[in-house]
């Protein structure tokens, strides 16, 4: 038995990317700090940086998980999120994928906010 209990902790191929990016990037900018190596220091923040952008883009190819608990047949890391190509309500990431995910993925009552170009001064 876990010690977490029954319940989905929400281990993807994001996530464990991400960490293992960002743990490394964290290492080496310490690393860095201590050698007195400026431009290791600039390497290890911008790896901790990349990590965040590939968390994300791996997120939107369906490798992450939506808000909230999936059924317990997804809770396996290798399994694809279904619903990332058309984007998940509330999801800010998803949101920011760009307009169409941003539209699909508006919640039920709420159609997402299109704004058009300003008159000119009208």
């Amino acid at each position: 038995m876990s010690a977490h209990g029954h319940v989905d902790l929400g281990h993807t191929v994001a996530g464990w990317t991400g960490t293992t990016l960002a743990l490394l990037g964290c290492a080496g900018a310490g690393a860095a700090v201590c050698a007195a190596w400026t431009p290791g220091v600039w390497l290890g923040l911008g790896l901790v940086l990349a990590a965040g952008v590939v968390t994300w883009l791996l997120h939107l190819a369906g490798w992450g998980k939506p808000t909230g608990p999936r059924p317990e047949a997804e809770w396996d890391w290798r399994v694809r999120d279904a619903g990332a190509r058309t984007g998940h309500a509330d999801c800010l990431g998803c949101r920011a994928g760009g307009p169409r995910r941003a539209a699909v993925a508006a919640p039920a009552g709420r159609p997402a906010v299109h704004r058009s170009a300003p008159d000119g001064g009208a």
